[in-house]
């Protein structure tokens, strides 16, 4: 999670990508109980890679920290001080890379029910997709074994995209086959990526399988942030096993259309919150209507009618405009 997640500015200005919410809980929270559910299984060990420490700050390593603790495991941190691909990222936390793991990218979530096969060398999960040409994908052969990764093939391979989560068996090998794309400098589009280490892994009889997610939703930029945000509130409300809405949460006048995701000392005046919204902590809106929309923590928001919206954290906001992304320490009056 090393990256500054630059599609997403302006919210990403102050904050990384993957601590940004999504339906009340950071996205990186989300992705990593959502691993441990399909796993089903203790895990040891977190191991989180970050970027620059003037960025990912001490916040951002205790966040994590608990996140990891409140899982049982203990957390480890890396970092990697230059954007030099997947494979370079996870080299950084070479100290860590034994035994069984998973891999993941921290800016998706999931939504996954199968069984992970830990009796083949690796899995790789992937997602049907309709633009396959668009994405890396997979190949497999009769007995549902993968044989190629293909990046954004210009022909069609198969529409299983590869969606940047990984299980190996031990992987220990994974590291010995990067150390090797390292020392070489094999590198593609100037970077080391994790692809030339499977491939070799591959090349030496290692056995790698497809698993299959039902839902995988990127948080790449606003607008598929605030679509994922929608559809994870669909899913929180049919688990029913979250609280969505904060008992401190005070209506005067107002109505919440579910689903919603509404957090403390929230104050709601003649406004009408849904459906699909999450609001954080301590926000106040006034002759507000809202729906489809992503609002953080610390917020006054008046006479606004908004859909499709993403607003920061501390963002004050008085208007009428109706599909805005304002970012952190916003003054609209």
């Amino acid at each position: 999670m090393a990256g500054r997640g630059s599609r997403l500015r302006p919210h990403t200005l102050t904050v990384p990508k993957p601590l940004i919410p999504v339906a009340g809980q950071p996205i990186v929270h989300r992705l990593v109980k959502d691993i441990a559910k399909v796993l089903g299984q203790p895990i040891n060990e977190i191991a989180f890679i970050l970027g620059d420490p003037a960025f990912f700050g001490n916040e951002v390593v205790e966040s994590l920290t608990k996140l990891a603790e409140d899982l049982g495991s203990k957390a480890s941190i890396y970092r990697q001080d230059q954007p030099l691909g997947t494979g370079h990222a996870i080299m950084c936390a070479k100290e860590s890379l034994s035994g069984p793991a998973v891999i993941a990218y921290a800016d998706t979530l999931i939504r996954a029910d199968f069984k992970l096969d830990s009796e083949s060398d690796g899995v790789i999960w992937v997602k049907k997709v309709n633009q396959p040409e668009a994405y890396g994908v997979v190949k497999l052969n009769i007995d549902d074994e993968i044989v190629e990764l293909v990046e954004k093939p210009k022909e069609f391979v198969s529409d299983l995209a590869v969606i940047g989560i990984y299980y190996f068996k031990d992987v220990g090998v994974l590291k010995q086959e990067l150390q090797h794309v390292l020392d070489h400098n094999i590198v593609n589009s100037g970077e080391y990526q994790i692809n030339d280490g499977i491939k070799r892994m591959m090349a030496n009889g290692k056995i790698f399988k497809a698993g299959e997610v039902d839902e995988w939703m990127d948080c790449g930029n606003k607008a598929v942030t605030v679509e994922t945000n929608t559809r994870m509130l669909g899913f929180l409300q049919k688990d029913g096993d979250e609280q969505m809405i904060d008992p401190s949460v005070q209506l005067k006048n107002s109505k919440i259309i579910q689903p919603c995701y509404i957090g403390e000392n929230v104050v709601l005046n003649n406004s009408t919150v849904g459906p699909n919204v999450s609001i954080g902590n301590d926000c106040t809106l006034n002759q507000v209507f809202v729906k489809n929309s992503l609002i953080q923590s610390h917020n006054i928001i008046k006479n606004a009618n908004l859909d499709q919206a993403m607003i920061g954290n501390h963002v004050k906001y008085n208007g009428d405009f109706k599909t805005i992304s304002i970012g952190d320490y916003s003054v609209l009056e």
